[in-house]
């Protein structure tokens, strides 16, 4: 059994944006056996919600210095560089 591990979404509003990346990285990360939960904040929240989280991902620049690893990216709305940014992703989750 696999470490459930917590992925911060962080997009301008957290609607649509962080919703489409946070349901894709449940579906592409659960494939390949890696437990995770998403949690969706807009970028201005991210420094008040990175408790228990593993891993932010963000569509957006964000301000600020935090604990955990941050990876912007836009690949799961353009579709490029996906594949490349999931491998960044896993070695992030150190799974």
């Amino acid at each position: 059994m696999s470490i459930r591990k917590t992925i911060l979404v962080a997009c301008g509003t957290a609607i649509a944006t962080s919703t489409v990346v946070a349901k894709t990285l449940e579906e592409v990360l659960r494939e390949r056996g890696i437990d995770v939960v998403t949690r969706q904040c807009k970028a201005t929240e991210v420094g008040s919600m990175t408790s228990g989280v593993d891993l932010i991902v963000t569509t957006t620049p964000l301000q600020g210095e935090f604990d955990v690893p941050v990876i912007k990216t836009l690949a799961f709305l353009t579709g490029i560089g996906k594949e490349a940014v999931i491998e960044q992703i896993i070695k992030a989750l150190k799974v």
